[in-house]
């Protein structure tokens, strides 16, 4: 590539309205979210084109939207400082995603495990949408030229992926750096929360135990709760962090109480060293009440007045559909477009 100005720097990331969000998504993308807003010009997408690469009740979606948009404002994501809308109110990312189909290989999406996970024993039966998926995250990136884009573990291979079709769309048009390489962003503990009935499998909105997470939405009660049903072993707290090899439901809510209090890990293990996981338990309660409950109560707030999330989501789409739009349009004279 050739020395092109560099890309303005820009975060782009989204949650789908599938379920209740859970303190997985708070402190594996939320919590950072918030961060970056005084780093960068930030847009946060509800991405509902995505939800429906497996069948949505239309209803549920369209409510599932506005709860979401409540969980992202009550978190901390500023309305007037970053970008808010849904995914489907702006038409560049599905133009732009079919422009990525035309690009993207058949080779590098039968390499995505993702679609392997969710299609399992029924590929041939799964959605078209669900094997492009990769293809429109690329779009809802790449729409607005974003620098960076806060991802979990999971989504690092779509990342990946995004980042070469930007180079393969940049050499195929001859446009040297049109497209930037967007980097992912995964900081802090508490990146990758675990369930807290297994600790080797992540923390999930679709686990059948809802004993496994904790939701967004529920009150300080039902957190305490969860929190000292929580699965643990025998033994006490580690004294060192190598004690917890082998214990992945203890360094579990270790790396819990470390992300909600924002300590490392290893402050948390030299307080607690030796103690009785139910005392720790009981001041993980302690923490994840205090900082999860007012989210909870915004979020009922918020979702008092649906048309006020609803006027949100659309002031944000008209803001980032204007960034998107002289991208597009380069976009077509590149592919040779006409009209």
């Amino acid at each position: 590539m050739n020395d092109a100005p560099k890309h303005r720097p820009l975060v782009f990331s989204g949650m789908q309205p599938t379920n209740t969000l859970h303190l997985g998504n708070y402190l594996g993308a939320l919590k950072n979210w918030i961060k970056l807003q005084d780093q960068m010009p930030c847009l946060y997408c509800v991405v509902d084109m995505h939800a429906i690469t497996v069948w949505q009740d239309p209803a549920q979606l369209a409510r599932a939207t506005r709860e979401v948009t409540a969980a992202y404002i009550a978190a901390g994501v500023d309305p007037a400082r970053s970008i808010l809308f849904n995914q489907s109110q702006v038409a560049a990312h599905a133009e732009l995603a079919w422009v990525f189909n035309c690009v993207a290989r058949i080779g590098w999406l039968n390499r995505m495990t993702q679609f392997k996970d969710k299609a399992g024993k029924n590929r041939e039966n799964a959605s078209v949408g669900l094997f492009v998926y990769p293809d429109l995250m690329a779009a809802d990136i790449l729409a607005y030229r974003a620098t960076h884009v806060p991802v979990g573990e999971d989504q690092k291979q779509h990342l990946e992926l995004s980042r070469d079709i930007a180079q393969k769309f940049n050499l195929d048009y001859s446009a040297p750096d049109f497209f930037p390489l967007p980097e992912p962003v995964i900081t802090g503990p508490g990146t990758r929360v675990m369930s807290l009935r297994d600790g080797t499998k992540k923390m999930s909105k679709s686990d059948e135990s809802d004993n496994s997470r904790i939701n967004l939405t529920d009150d300080a009660d039902t957190i305490a709760q969860k929190i000292r049903r929580a699965k643990t072993d025998t033994h006490p707290m580690p004294s060192e962090p190598k004690e917890l090899e082998g214990r992945p439901e203890a360094e579990n809510l270790i790396n819990i109480y470390a992300g909600l209090a924002g300590h490392t890990p290893e402050t948390v293990i030299a307080e607690y060293a030796g103690a009785q996981f139910s005392t720790f338990k009981n001041a993980l309660a302690d923490v994840a009440v205090a900082k999860l409950t007012p989210i909870a109560d915004e979020m009922r707030k918020l979702l008092n007045d649906p048309a006020e999330i609803d006027l949100i989501l659309k002031n944000g789409a008209a803001r980032a559909a204007a960034i998107a739009a002289p991208v597009m349009e380069e976009v077509r004279r590149l592919v040779g477009f006409v009209g």
